[in-house]
Formats: structure tokens, sequence, C-alpha cells
């Protein structure tokens, strides 16, 4: 019956339990008999393959290489005899060996025919090619500009797929999809890891984290795995490479007097910034080596402190009279 399902047969999903199974083929083999049905050659020949796809899906070990081979499963059960009687040989001799001379004597007609061509690859792949490298994957994360700044250790939950033990990674064989992973190769997991992101990272940021990729097929190395870097915006620093950019209020006395302000840092400290007298609304200074830190080459980019100069919202009556003589003294000389 090449080409037709034995689920499909009975009308039954891959995961049917036996009882399914069962009822489905009870129900199929009334509609069809042929004593139901006499003279009618299609409902003997439905009769026929409802029986077939009963005999393998109700027996579970033809179930196993069927969900495995497809419809060349019967070919498959020859193949895996064979196969563990080479592996009695190979322990009664105390090695492990295979031997094609007697064993398989009577297969050889098949194997010149290319029957047991994917079989072969399937069970010595690593003869006939060594095993491919697993993709990588990437996992976003986000971190703070503070944690960006001064690093952090994140746990992250990240996909993990392990090979699929039915059929090895391969989804398949001889066409047939496998039953367990539905042709994937892989069954999905999830996993936790305690990941540390450095000193310095910036927006796009890749950390490689090696052999965490998706494992290779035929049992070959896992890919690695990449964290992708979204660094998030500062309410209060802004960023350009490794320098950063802040703001900072400074009274009106202190800039035309002169004075001192603190600025922040994200690594929680302070630093006292001089303002000298007259400065101007908008004047930018430069704190070299307190920007962020960089991941290659070591060292620190600079800060850049805004000066934003902040007027009184309310004068006692005393400071509207300074601010009035103050005036006076200004327009006096210039008049001079």
């Amino acid at each position: 019956m090449p080409g037709r399902d034995y689920y499909e047969i009975l009308g039954v999903p891959r995961n049917a339990s036996d009882k399914e199974i069962k009822r489905a083929y009870r129900r199929l083999a009334r509609k069809y008999h042929p004593d139901l049905n006499p003279g009618n050659k299609e409902a003997e020949e439905r009769f026929k393959e409802i029986n077939k796809a009963y005999e393998v899906l109700s027996d579970p070990e033809k179930r196993r290489l069927y969900d495995l081979y497809g419809e060349r499963w019967e070919q498959a059960a020859a193949f895996e005899q064979a196969r563990r009687q080479a592996g009695a040989a190979g322990a009664q001799s105390g090695t492990f060996t295979w031997s094609t001379g007697d064993i398989f004597s009577d297969l050889g007609n098949l194997f010149q025919e290319g029957i047991f061509g994917d079989l072969f690859d399937t069970f010595f792949g690593g003869r006939r090619r060594g095993p491919s490298r697993g993709q990588n994957v990437e996992v976003p994360i986000e971190v703070s500009l503070e944690e960006a700044y001064n690093g952090t250790v994140r746990v992250v939950q990240v996909p993990s797929l392990e090979v699929c033990p039915a059929c090895g990674g391969r989804g398949g064989a001889f066409g047939a999809v496998c039953g367990r992973c539905l042709g994937s190769g892989y069954s999905e997991q999830s996993k936790r890891l305690e990941v540390r992101v450095p000193p310095g990272v910036r927006d796009g940021s890749r950390i490689r984290i090696a052999g965490e990729g998706r494992p290779g097929p035929g049992g070959g190395p896992r890919g690695d795995l990449y964290l992708v870097v979204s660094v998030q915006p500062h309410p209060r620093f802004r960023r350009e490479g490794d320098d950063l950019y802040i703001e900072v209020e400074v009274p009106v006395e202190d800039a035309v007097l002169g004075g001192e302000v603190e600025v922040p840092l994200l690594s929680g400290r302070r630093v006292l910034l001089k303002v000298p007298p007259l400065t101007q609304n908008g004047r930018t200074f430069r704190l070299s080596g307190l920007g962020m830190p960089r991941l290659e080459g070591g060292g620190r980019g600079d800060l850049y402190v805004t000066v934003r100069v902040r007027l009184p919202e309310r004068l006692s009556e005393e400071e509207r009279e300074l601010y009035r003589r103050l005036r006076e003294l200004r327009r006096s000389a210039v008049r001079r």
C-alpha cells in the first residue's frame, strides 16, 4: 500500500491509544466487510487496507518501527535484527565489531539495490560523513543602563532542544516522519542559565555561551547560544558610544558667582563639579574617564555635564529688592 498512511486509513491521530485504534478498526471493519458489501471490489480493497493497518498499529513493536520508518518498516525490522546479531557476535568475541561477511550475506543483494542505503546511514552514519554542528540560538535580554555600566549576573530561561531518542535527530527515515518528534528531530525543553553580563555592553551586543545552542544532527556538537542585549533608556543619562551625557541644575547665584554642584554617577557615587563664575546656561563640562567602561581595550569613556541655570520660583521681599538694586547697577554701568 505505497503512499497510504496506516493512521489515516484507520482515521486516528498518530498519538492514538490502543483502545482508540481498536475501536476505529472495529467500526471500519464492519462498514467494509465483504459479507456486507457483496461484489464491491472497492470495499474489499478497503477492508484489506484496514486489516493491514490494524495488524501493524495494534502490535507495539511493529507500530514503533512504523512510526520510525513508515511503509518500509518491515525492511527496517530485518536490518535491526541483523544489527542485533552483529552486536551479539562482537560481544562474544570480547570486542564490539561489525561483521558483514556472514551475518549480512543474505542481505547483499538488497544493499546493492540501495534499499538499505538510508538505513545504513542511520545506524552507521559516522562511516559515511562526520556529524554536522548544531545551529546557533539567539535569545533577547533587557538590561538597565546601570547594569550595562556596572555589569550584572542574570538568570535567563532559554529554549533547549534535545535530540529525539526515537529517531536520533533525523526526523524519520525512508521518507516517513518520526512519530515521536513529528519530523523535527528534537524534543523542546527549557533550561535556566546564570549568565554574566560584562560592564560596557551596548544595545545589540551579543554574549556568546558556547555549546548551549541546538544539538547537531546525528550526535553532532551543539551550536552556541547568543544573548542579544537590549539596553533600556535611562531617565537622566543619555549614552553615545562609551560617553555619557547628563544635565544638572545650578542655582542662578552659583552660576553668577561660582560654586559647586553634585553630579550623580551610574555607579551610585557622586562627584563635585566646580562651576566657575558667570557660567552660562547650557554650558557643558567634560569629566574625563567617568563614562561607560570600554568592552575592548580597557578604560572608560567620558561624562559630559550640561548646566541648566535654575531661576527661583519665589522671592522674598528682601530678595526682590536686591534684584532691583542689581538691575539699577547694571543699567548704570551700561549708560557709562
